[in-house]
């Protein structure tokens, strides 16, 4: 049986979010949406939660919740520059497993959390993440759905915004549905990484791939890093990023008692 792994979780909350601003701190069943995130990280058996702010609110909102907060800068461009200014006020050493968990997943499922930190200490990757099979060709067609494509060992070959692998012959004759026969996946936004390899994922320079898919992990895999990948033990509900995603979550909530 495997150890459970020692590992902390980042979670980058952005009160300045441009579809859905002070999305941190609206509501959700009457607490804001930034403490139902660390409540699933916590929940997962990290050893320390950070949230990773830039408005001083958020750190008001997480008051009395066990997780601490890192006041970051609000000018960094991604979520990665501003967890890896996370990590250095933390103080943690270069080889702390640190689960990325986006700060508009309130629906996390703990063993998904876990399974990405025992994915990047079994692997020995640089990275590690999650994908979920495809099982509707409008979600292959999507560009909004990120694909994917792996090795024989599991690490990423490619991520994209377009349906890959392409089924030829079989798209050829009809794209209404999805061929049988094949085993699409797609991304799950949740990353794992030793903390010194955090600070040089931040400071490399973006690069080409990343900026033609506006997609961040490229960037490693361009640079010749390694991400692992396997499939979530548990579903992933969708996130929140709009105001209708909150009426969505807010549905789930009140069903879900």
């Amino acid at each position: 049986m495997t150890a459970s792994p020692d590992f902390v979780v980042a979670i980058p909350a952005r009160h300045a979010a441009s579809r859905l601003p002070g999305k941190p701190l609206r509501l959700l069943a009457g607490e804001p949406l930034v403490l139902h995130v660390a409540r699933r990280a916590l929940a997962a058996g990290a050893r320390e939660v950070w949230v990773a702010a830039d408005d001083p609110r958020i750190a008001d909102a997480l008051a009395g919740c066990d997780v601490q907060v890192a006041m970051t800068s609000p000018d960094h461009a991604s979520g990665t520059d501003r967890l890896a200014e996370c990590a250095r006020i933390a103080g943690w050493s270069g080889d702390t497993a640190v689960v990325n968990l986006q700060g508009d997943e309130p629906f996390a499922p703990a063993a998904g959390i876990r399974a990405v930190a025992e994915l990047l200490q079994a692997s020995g990757a640089e990275m590690a993440t999650l994908a979920a099979p495809i099982t509707d060709v409008e979600t292959l067609l999507d560009p909004n759905a990120v694909k994917l494509v792996r090795a024989g060992n599991g690490d990423a070959l490619y991520f994209s915004r377009a349906p890959i692998p392409w089924p030829r012959d079989a798209f050829a004759s009809a794209r209404d549905r999805l061929p049988e026969g094949h085993n699409w996946v797609r991304h799950i936004g949740i990353y794992g990484y030793r903390a010194g390899f955090l600070q040089r994922f931040a400071a490399m320079p973006p690069g080409r791939l990343e900026q033609v898919e506006s997609l961040e992990q490229l960037r490693v895999l361009e640079a010749g890093h390694r991400i692992a990948v396997a499939l979530t033990p548990e579903p992933f509900p969708p996130g929140v990023d709009t105001p209708a995603d909150l009426a969505r979550a807010e549905a789930r909530m009140a069903s879900h008692g």
